[in-house]
C-alpha cells in the first residue's frame, strides 16, 4: 500500500464550528440552566406590612 492510498482511507477530522462558537454556546447554556442566585439576607431590606387603616 503506497502512502497515498493510506491517506485517502485514513478519517480526516474536519472542524465544520469554530472554538470561539462552541465556548460561547456552552457559556450560554450554563447561564440558561444555571438558577439565579439568592440574595443575601443582610442586604434586602425586610418587607413592611401596612396597618389597617
Amino acid at each position: 500500500m503506497s502512502a497515498t492510498e493510506q491517506d485517502e482511507s485514513t478519517p480526516r477530522a474536519v472542524s465544520a464550528v469554530p472554538m470561539s462558537d462552541l465556548l460561547a454556546a456552552c457559556a450560554a447554556a450554563h447561564a440558561i440552566s444555571t438558577p439565579p442566585r439568592l440574595p443575601d439576607p443582610g442586604t434586602v431590606p425586610a418587607e413592611r406590612h401596612r396597618e389597617a387603616a
